[in-house]
């Protein structure tokens, strides 16, 4: 396999990826981590059938891929999202990443690490992996609380643990007498470097915003590539933190273009298929024998930051009196480890041999189990939480060769009889299948509060409950633009004001095809969903988008029976 051309390598990762995409869906593992087990089987730990230089070649990819999931990342936050979502996650990063600094370092070093090693492993326990983590949110279409808090507490553990890294690195270097220069000079040269990244990135999305304000969309995929190629070799080039330039054209690009979603859409299958190239090759430079080095101190720093990961957001959500689904399952969508915490165990190799080293192989013998229980935990987070709906997370049955070719006669006759859809083919599937869980309005909430919950949702129907949780009806987004703008009516107006009597709902034995029949009939976007047994208490919504996509994943299987059709006489 030694003389195996590069491009071979690419095709067999990619194929080796495909493979494990379909076995991901039938044992209900997220993808990312099935990716990351090829590359562990392909690489030198397992089967060795990857050439060692063919992933550092394939690595100005990789990193491509990482910028496209910050610039990403990023472009989820408009300055009006930023400012909601800071009220309540500002105290809860803060609380999180200080009890993982803290437990981390005292850990180690009470287990006998030496200080300036426990310090750096701290800072380096407070990093996420943002790919990881955003495309395990992306594959399962997650909304919510929950999901929307994941985002912004990454976004801010990076930030934090890279500038963390640097100072700690610097204070360490100061206390030994390395300093060539002035401890100033030193701090203003980090200062820079930061500072210096962020200017980039908004530059960067500036000259986006404004090309595909005037371009046609069909050349917008080259400037987007051209924009992001280059913004990425001038960090490589001057040696400043790159993920938080494409972080920083991401924010910058959501908030002065008109068209960042579209912009978005236009880089998802790019961006798609690095994210697979980057996970496999990823997973080709996990070390087992790193894991196994890394021993008692390699255990320490896995429970040390896990713990501070759960504990640090669990507490301090309980002490803002942030909902239980964030204070329980907040934290543990945090524990994938990789990218950052890499780069910065690498610098600090090149900067001091005799400190990096056992600090590198900690994070590469600790990286192996936190990129593969990292997805499974955000997994079940989404799905305790009810951001995910099931029907997401259920595999739907692969057709086999024969019933592939039989699929396509059967689509061919459908054609020549040109006949539609019909909700049939969602077969088996129920309401509790496409669920996704909300409490609702309360009916003595006040307008403010209201608009606050329409915010945080994407959907035009809101359920309105009484004190025993019974929906008393719904509020249509389209009926309160007369009190969105009277200020003196709203200051007034009680959602129970708003209602408008329920004219459909669901129960969670009810078949997906009631959904789809009752979707038909109205232009809401979400039906409420209550409980047979205690009338019209909300159990949660389903909505149209849900119902139509379980219907289009359902028509590509081949019904277990049905008709023949035979030519009479």
């Amino acid at each position: 396999m030694g003389d195996i051309h590069i491009t071979s390598t690419i095709g067999l990762l990619l194929a080796g990826c495909l493979a494990a995409g379909v076995f991901a869906d039938l044992v209900h593992l997220p993808k990312v981590t099935a990716y990351l087990l090829v590359g562990l089987l392909v690489g030198p730990s397992a089967l060795d059938l990857v050439p060692t230089d063919h992933v550092t070649v394939v690595e100005p990819l990789l990193k491509l891929a990482m910028a496209l999931v910050l610039f990403n990342l990023g472009c989820e936050f408009t300055f009006s999202k930023v400012r909601r979502v800071a009220k309540h996650c500002l105290m809860i990063s803060a609380g999180e990443i200080l009890l993982t600094l803290v437990l981390v370092s005292l850990g180690l070093f009470l287990f006998g690490c030496d200080s300036k090693m426990a310090l750096l492993l701290g800072c380096l326990g407070v990093a996420t992996a943002p790919a990881t983590t955003i495309l395990v949110l992306k594959e399962f279409r997650s909304e919510g609380p929950v999901t929307e808090s994941t985002g912004f507490l990454v976004a801010l553990n990076n930030f934090a643990c890279i500038v963390l890294f640097e100072f700690a690195f610097l204070a360490i270097e100061y206390s030994q007498g390395k300093i060539e220069t002035s401890l100033g000079g030193e701090l203003l040269s980090v200062l820079s470097n930061v500072l210096g990244s962020i200017i980039l990135g908004i530059a960067a999305g500036l000259f986006v915003s404004y090309g595909c304000g005037f371009l046609n969309m069909k050349r917008w995929l080259v400037l987007l590539v051209a924009a992001i190629t280059f913004l990425l070799g001038i960090d490589e080039s001057f040696e400043v933190p790159y993920m938080l330039s494409f972080l920083m054209m991401g924010v910058t690009v959501a908030n002065t273009s008109d068209y960042k979603q579209k912009i978005v859409d236009e880089l998802d299958h790019l961006s798609g298929l690095l994210a697979v190239l980057f996970f496999v090759a990823h997973g080709t430079e996990l070390d087992l024998g790193a894991f196994l080095t890394a021993g008692k101190l390699g255990a320490v720093y896995i429970v040390c930051r896990m713990l501070g990961k759960w504990l640090g957001v669990y507490a301090t959500a309980k002490a803002t009196r942030q909902p239980r689904e964030l204070r329980q399952w907040g934290g543990a969508c945090l524990f994938a480890q990789a990218g950052a915490a890499i780069a910065l165990a690498t610098i600090a190799v090149h900067r001091d041999e005799s400190l990096g080293k056992p600090i590198q192989d900690i994070i590469l013998g600790s990286v192996v189990l936190f990129e593969i229980i990292g997805p499974l935990f955000i997994r079940k987070s989404l799905l305790q939480t009810g951001e995910v709906p099931l029907a997401q997370a259920i595999h739907h049955t692969s057709r086999t060769p024969v019933e592939q070719l039989r699929n396509l006669v059967d689509g061919f006759r459908s054609a020549l009889r040109r006949s539609d859809p019909t909700p049939s083919a969602i077969g088996k599937v129920k309401v509790s299948d496409l669920l996704r869980k909300t409490k609702g309005i309360h009916q003595s909430a006040d307008f403010d509060q209201v608009v606050d919950h329409i915010e945080h949702s994407h959907d035009n129907t809101y359920p309105v409950v009484d004190d025993s949780m019974s929906v008393v009806g719904v509020i249509r987004y389209p009926l309160l633009s007369d009190v969105l703008f009277d200020h003196s009516a709203a200051k007034l107006v009680r959602a129970e004001d708003l209602v408008s009597d329920l004219q459909s709902c669901l129960h969670l034995d009810d078949p997906a095809t009631k959904a789809f029949e009752l979707f038909q009939g109205e232009t809401d976007d979400c039906i409420p969903v209550v409980d047979r047994n205690s009338p019209h208490s909300l159990v949660g919504v389903v909505r149209r988008s849900d119902v139509m996509h379980a219907l289009i994943t359902s028509r590509r299987k081949k019904p277990k029976s049905g008709k023949k059709f035979r030519r009479r006489g």
